[in-house]
């Protein structure tokens, strides 16, 4: 029986996290598809290099927008409610954009879209995260991160599929797994943890026992819940001196994936690579690469981050991001775009992406959604997901004018600086949280051992 009731439980998780990902599987079509569809897009609404970049980064003020206002949402509605209220908003944005007629009716629906995004960035890890066992919370979150992934994968797939009919059939796609997020929302439980910090606690404690191995190991749980939280603590708390350390370190993650260049190469590698000399199949065919190597990269960080953890998993990937990025510059530089020269650079963007998506963007959502307090995790992870969309804001804005004042090789040479600076970072102040509960997190901030260099600094004390 025990085995059964092992069994059930995880099935059980695997499922709500799969349903609740396709949230992330919406946040990457999405934002990838604009990656084709602005080729076709420039052409007929005879775009600009300004009002391309317009077009690309509303959805990411939206972004900004929708995980700004989904905190007091979720905290109010709780989890899985607000995430129905994303799947409306994806649905109707995704509509509006597939008949728009006029470059501010494709402005606003991707600003609806972003909105969306936005939520779903904001809430679905801390769904995840908070219905999840310790031993498996970072491969379940790091779910919802492969299907960001694979939905810019398919995104890329379907553009160039797709590069010879049109952009309105590559948007209105998205309705599929709308739908499918929505419908499948309604069928799931709400998070035992918010429930518990409404008074809900008969109800937390049905949830539990659904999701955990046994009814022991969920009543412990919960009361471990119960006695670490109170009440919804207010968004000034964030700034507690003893907070200070997770935003930090969350915070840093959450900027740093974006301005490391990441979504740089996902939004403009065709129109870049056609500039520089590419025919608009073969630049289309490398989006489709780094599509893929996406994919791998994530699934081996879900792999790695409970096996080496979250923290070495960003060490040991990021020299190879900063490496491939010296490369990519330098074929750039040198015009090597022909022959083996662009064989190269195809290999230098993916061992990039492979590397900066396996660290960065698998940690970003975790470790987000692992460090903050119960009492303020919706707002901790709010200001997480706003600060990853301003910077994708200023990073979708600002690229192709980057690479026109500096060049396709000196944009690529800057983002390796920046990948060096995210090392060293990762090195100082992100902590490892593999295998440790929620609860026991809180404890390290509130004793002070939270970052790594405060825990060094604490061992040499005690020595």
């Amino acid at each position: 029986m025990p085995g059964t009731e092992r069994e059930r439980g995880r099935a059980l998780t695997n499922f709500i996290a799969i349903i609740a990902a396709t949230g992330g599987l919406l946040f990457g079509y999405d934002t990838g598809i604009i990656s084709a569809a602005l080729l076709q897009l420039t052409k007929e609404f005879h775009l600009t290099t300004f009002s391309a970049q317009i077009v690309t980064g509303a959805i990411i003020a939206g972004a900004l927008i929708g995980c700004i206002t989904a905190a007091p949402l979720s905290d109010r509605m709780g989890r899985r409610r607000t995430v129905m209220v994303a799947a409306v908003l994806f649905l109707i944005g995704t509509v509006v954009v597939t008949f728009a007629h006029a470059i501010w009716t494709l402005i606003a629906a991707r600003l609806v879209l972003g909105l969306a995004i936005g939520a779903a960035s904001q809430i679905v890890p801390i769904y995840i995260a908070e219905i999840s066992p310790p031993e498996r919370r970072g491969t379940l979150v790091v779910a919802f991160q492969l299907a960001v992934v694979l939905g810019i994968t398919v995104s890329f797939f379907t553009g160039y599929l797709l590069r010879h009919s049109t952009w309105r059939l590559m948007f209105g796609l998205g309705m599929i797994p709308a739908t499918i997020l929505l419908i499948g929302m309604i069928f799931l439980p709400n998070s035992p943890r918010w429930m518990a910090m409404t008074g809900q606690i008969e109800g937390a404690r049905d949830v539990l026992r659904r999701v955990r191995a046994t009814d022991e190991k969920a009543d412990a749980e919960l009361q471990d819940i119960i006695d670490a939280h109170d009440e919804q603590a207010p968004l000034r708390d964030l700034l507690k001196p003893w907070v200070r350390p997770a935003v930090v370190a969350s915070v840093g993650i959450a900027l740093l994936c974006q301005l490391t260049g990441i979504n740089a190469v996902l939004y403009y590698a065709p129109t870049i690579f056609a500039g520089a000399g590419f025919g608009e199949s073969s630049a289309l065919l490398t989006s489709v690469a780094i599509g893929i190597a996406m994919t791998i990269a994530t699934v081996f960080g879900g792999w790695a981050v409970d096996v080496w953890g979250r923290r070495k998993l960003m060490l040991r990937l990021l020299p190879g991001a900063v490496i491939s990025l010296i490369v990519l510059g330098a074929m750039f530089l040198i015009g090597a775009k022909q022959g083996p020269g662009a064989w190269v650079m195809v290999a230098a963007i993916v061992g990039y992406t492979m590397f900066n998506t396996g660290s960065l963007s698998v940690a970003i959502w975790l470790v987000g959604a692992e460090v903050y307090p119960l009492s303020m995790r919706g707002s901790g992870m709010s200001l997480v997901a706003a600060s990853h969309w301003g910077a994708d804001l200023i990073i979708s804005l600002t690229t192709l004018s980057l690479v026109q004042a500096l060049g396709a090789g000196g944009t690529f040479f800057l983002f390796a600086v920046i990948n060096a600076l995210a090392l060293l970072f990762v090195f100082r102040y992100v902590p490892e949280t593999r295998g440790r509960s929620l609860e026991a997190l809180e404890a390290s901030l509130r004793d002070g051992t939270f970052a790594p260099a405060a825990r060094k600094s604490a061992e040499v004390a005690a020595e």
